[in-house]
């Protein structure tokens, strides 16, 4: 289900229970800045075929910044 939660439960989440730090801005954002460790995976470009290689029994953790 998703929540927000704030850097010490990411770098928690990270550390002890695996999870995978998403990023879902567009590749050319992702390519100039992203938090270290993250994946890119454009919010426009998600679907099964993108996303088959996520585990679904760790925790996923997807961040954007979108000004509109």
């Amino acid at each position: 289900m998703p929540r927000t939660i704030d850097r010490h439960e990411v770098q928690r989440l990270i550390r002890e229970e695996g999870a995978t730090l998403i990023d879902a801005l567009p590749r050319a954002d992702y390519d100039a800045e992203h938090v270290a460790g993250a994946i890119s995976l454009p919010i426009k470009e998600l679907n099964a075929r993108t996303t088959a290689h996520l585990s679904k029994h760790d925790p996923m953790i997807v961040y954007c910044w979108d000004m509109q």
